[in-house]
């Protein structure tokens, strides 16, 4: 049968704390880590959020500026033409 000496419980115990001690450390970085991460993604999601309405707000100045009535007009004609050429096409089919 095995006996367990003074000594060899000290090391025992020494090494089990120091184990723990090793596990704390690398839980407490996790978290750190996850802290920062979350802190960076929450930073990207905001970044996105101003950049797409900028490019919104440059698009509606484009169209303002650049895009005459008339040829929004002949646009919305030409689009509305194709749709209903569409949908007569798919009434034909369903018959």
């Amino acid at each position: 049968m095995f006996e367990l000496t003074p000594g060899l419980a000290i090391v025992a115990a020494s090494d089990a704390s120091s184990f723990g001690a090793i596990a704390w450390l690398f839980w407490k970085r996790h978290q750190d880590q996850e802290r920062v991460l979350d802190r960076l993604r929450q930073a990207s999601l905001d970044e996105t959020r101003d950049l797409r309405q900028a490019l919104a707000e440059f698009k509606l100045e484009v169209a303002r500026g650049y895009a005459s009535i008339g040829y929004i007009k002949d646009v919305e004609n030409r689009l509305t033409a194709h749709l209903l050429r569409i949908e007569a096409k798919l009434d034909g089919a369903g018959a």
